[in-house]
């Protein structure tokens, strides 16, 4: 039977900007422009693009049908939809996933709001490379300045998450998706505007197919995949909250338009501000805590005020960026707690953001104090962003696509597409075959190229 009391998005612009926060993460502002940089520039947007199309949506669509359809937590989703059989663990893979994510994910987080607090205090004005580097050093690997930041973000995230689905998840997206959107865009004029900002936006803009090779496709894939949040259950999760009207199709459309364009408006801040001062940004944490702070301070020389304005805008929208990513993550494991368990949302809530606590305190302590126990030979942050990244995302996802393209019976699938036949959809063959075969198939095969990288 279905719960009603479980709530629903108000509105299908309130539905289709939380699902989009949901996708729109850190990731878009630092790993998709180092994936931009490193595979050939604008042909690897354009095969990205290729990837969002032919294997994001449909899963993402997938997800949708699976949460539509049930109106419950991802786990109790496949216990409907599947009674009886093993297709539950695909669910409960989602809320550890999710779990996990949110537990090592809030550390980097946190790290956005003390660079945030730097660049209100004016802390990298004078600073030499070398001195951002120390900094963030120092930073990472104190064993209690980070943790302070972690708990305020995972508190900010319990705060939206308890208030519910209407009043919380929508409301707040309804608030920092427009913000997001506002920021990107103001920091892109910058950027693209600044002396010899060309270079970076011709390399945006005129693809170098000469670097195209099968590790860009799979890169492409890879990016496509984590850029949507896919096999997570947050897309599923956020569905059952869709009213019956939804169109899912379109709604997956809006997603991976938004996710995209948040994206490449990160390169647009990113790469030109970087040739015109003739630095190469490179990956991970310390593109955007070690170089573009740098960056920044020379590209703005002569113009402290706007060098201020630009850093803390940019530390603004990463934080942003992130409590987006959050609150969908928290509400997987949240909505499954209550929901299973028969206990209130606040208190499921708090159990959570307790757990995500505890993990992410020994996750961050992994990278400073605690950076010589090791696990597997890994330190517990890379383990878990090992586990999730590696393993349980990709299995997450070839599984959802071969559950509705195989499994589940067609005529609910095309029931959901189509709303009970109100719609016409004339990509449906399409989506099952992509489900079926096309997808299944290039996320193993990305499974396999990360684990023989790994």
């Amino acid at each position: 039977m279905e719960n009603n009391d479980r709530g629903k998005f108000g509105s299908k612009l309130g539905a289709i900007l939380a699902a989009a926060g949901s996708a729109v993460g850190l990731g878009n502002v630092w790993r998709f422009p180092y994936e931009t940089g490193n595979n050939g520039g604008a042909a690897f947007i354009l095969i990205y693009l290729g990837c969002v199309l032919a294997l994001g949506l449909p899963i993402m669509i997938a997800e949708f049908v699976i949460g539509r359809r049930t109106h419950t937590n991802i786990v109790g989703a496949f216990e409907k939809l599947a009674p009886g059989t093993q297709w539950k663990w695909v669910g409960r893979i989602g809320v550890i996933s999710a779990f996990f994510i949110l537990s090592f994910y809030s550390v980097i987080a946190g790290w956005t709001l003390e660079y945030m607090f730097e660049a209100i205090s004016n802390g990298f004005s004078g600073k030499t490379p070398g001195e951002f580097d120390a900094a963030f050093t120092a930073f990472s690997t104190s064993p209690w300045r980070p943790l302070i930041w972690l708990i305020l973000f995972l508190v900010a995230t319990h705060v939206i998450i308890a208030r519910g689905v209407e009043k919380g998840i929508e409301s707040f997206s309804k608030l920092m998706m427009p913000m997001l959107f506002i920021l990107i865009t103001v920091l892109a004029v910058c950027s693209v505007t600044l002396p010899g900002a060309g270079a970076g936006v011709e390399f945006l803009l005129k693809p170098d197919f000469s670097k195209v090779n099968s590790q860009v496709f799979l890169a492409a894939l890879g990016q496509a995949f984590f850029s949507l949040s896919l096999g997570m259950g947050t897309l599923c999760t956020y569905a059952s909250y869709f009213k019956k009207d939804t169109n899912l199709i379109r709604s997956a459309v809006s997603v991976g338009l938004i996710d995209t364009f948040v994206a490449i408006l990160a390169g647009f801040i990113i790469f030109p501000a970087a040739f015109s001062v003739g630095i190469e940004p490179d990956a991970g944490p310390s593109l955007i805590f070690i170089t573009l702070p740098n960056v920044f301070q020379q590209a703005f020389d002569g113009l402290p005020w706007l060098a201020y304005i630009f850093s803390v805008l940019f530390y603004l929208l990463l934080a942003v960026a992130a409590l987006t990513s959050t609150i969908s993550l928290h509400e997987v494991a949240t909505a499954y707690i209550y929901e299973e368990f028969k206990i209130s949302r606040k208190r499921a809530a708090l159990y959570v953001t307790a757990s995500c606590c505890v993990l992410g305190i020994l996750a961050s302590l992994s990278l400073g104090v605690g950076r010589d126990i090791l696990i597997f030979g890994m330190s517990f942050f890379d383990l878990l962003d090992f586990v999730t990244a590696k393993l349980f995302l990709p299995l997450g996802g070839a599984l959802i696509a071969i559950f509705v393209g195989w499994y589940l019976n067609k005529r609910i699938t095309r029931n959901e597409l189509t709303n009970e036949g109100t719609l016409k959809v004339n990509s449906y063959k399409a989506i099952i075959f992509i489900l079926r075969y096309v997808a299944p198939t290039a996320i193993m095969v990305i499974f396999i190229n990360e684990l023989l990288i790994a």
